[in-house]
């Protein structure tokens, strides 16, 4: 698989991925950016929650279960001198939908955290990575 990052301007890039999907990244206007678009550490967080996600949500689709929506929300740390890696991430997820079986979910966050999601498994190398989830009844 090929992905390629082209430089625009000042410090503005449009990353392409394999799949054929493009992306603008940019920096702050303090380091020369113009704001543009999404920051490239902030790409790796929301590649976590994405990750995350489609296994949390093929599981519990394979278990039956009737979810109507899927939600993670990241609230994490990163280290204070470079190379400023992620230290602390915590994965809080927000299932709704009809009679969910909480044992479902939680077994379905604990594969994707434990063996499917590759980016948590990389991610985990430099943070610690925790998860809690809700799940609202739809009425």
């Amino acid at each position: 698989m090929k992905s390629r990052v082209k430089w625009l301007d000042n410090m503005s890039f449009v990353g392409e991925s394999a799949s054929g999907h493009a992306v603008v990244m940019d920096g702050p206007p303090e380091f020369g950016g113009r704001n543009l678009g999404i920051r490239p550490m902030e790409m790796l967080i929301l590649g976590l929650g994405g990750c995350s996600s489609f296994d949390v949500m093929l599981i519990l689709q394979k278990a039956r279960q009737k979810v109507d929506h899927c939600e993670v929300e990241l609230d994490y740390d990163r280290a204070e001198k470079d190379p400023k890696v992620y230290t602390r991430i915590h994965m809080h997820f927000i299932i709704t939908g009809r009679e969910v079986d909480p044992k479902r979910v939680a077994k379905a966050i604990e594969l994707s955290a434990e063996k499917y999601c590759s980016a948590s498994i990389m991610l985990g190398k430099t943070a610690s990575i925790t998860h809690d989830f809700e799940i609202r009844e739809v009425i």
